[in-house]
């Protein structure tokens, strides 16, 4: 299960490819409740997560996700000492405009919303956003063309990590979300489990976690806005 985009990262993008970065301070959150602000805000349909680490500690930095679009970019989110930093990788021709006109402004803002929000909504919109996160992993799996095991507790992570959010379960659309995830599990527990995920169920599958995306996004979004 080879992540060809992460290597082509790695070893090509970071040293070779035009950037743009921002960096915004921790102040008044926590380093990870900025991290995870930040990976929402940077995300999208047209976004695909290749990799994520988290650190050990809410308080301190090491976490970081890197992401590649549909247009062919990259953008990278790391959790400094101090700031976060989010890198736009770009190729010649293109720009990353986004991150200073678009990324820096709304994080900002949503900065300021969140810490004036109550602990219990805050705590309900980061476990939404980790419902996101694995949603993400999932599809990442499914498109490296991962084993059927991986897929199924991936598929079950997302599942039990939303039920326990009252502002997704509750939210119009939710019973409809759950009966996805439920579909998909009871397939990928049919499947040999160490086999690869076959090739004719991954059309269906990107398509209903591309659905249920699209459907959480807004979800946070109208959360984390008012």
């Amino acid at each position: 299960m080879e992540n060809r985009l992460l290597n082509q990262f790695n070893n090509v993008i970071t040293s070779q490819w035009l950037s743009k970065q921002i960096e915004e301070v921790y102040y008044p959150l926590l380093p990870r409740e900025l991290f995870e602000l930040a990976y929402h805000t940077c995300n999208s349909v047209a976004m695909r997560n290749i990799y994520i680490k988290q650190s050990s500690s809410e308080d301190e930095g090491g976490s970081i996700a890197v992401f590649y679009s549909n247009s062919k970019k990259f953008a990278a989110i790391e959790a400094l000492d101090k700031s976060l930093k989010i890198t736009k990788y770009f190729s010649e021709g293109t720009t990353g405009d986004k991150v200073t006109l678009e990324i820096q402004p709304l994080l900002k803002r949503r900065k300021e919303l969140f810490a004036k929000k109550d602990t219990e909504l805050k705590t309900q919109i980061l476990k939404s956003i980790l419902v996101e996160r694995k949603l993400d992993e999932c599809a990442n799996l499914v498109m490296l063309k991962g084993i059927n095991r991986k897929i199924y507790f991936a598929i079950g992570d997302a599942r039990e990590s939303a039920a326990v959010v009252p502002i997704f379960m509750e939210a119009e659309g939710a019973s409809l979300v759950q009966l996805a995830l439920n579909k998909w599990m009871e397939i990928a527990q049919r499947l040999e489990p160490e086999h690869l995920f076959p090739d004719n169920l991954v059309p269906g599958i990107l398509k209903n976690l591309t659905q249920i995306k699209r459907w959480l996004l807004e979800l946070i979004s109208s959360n984390l806005d008012k």
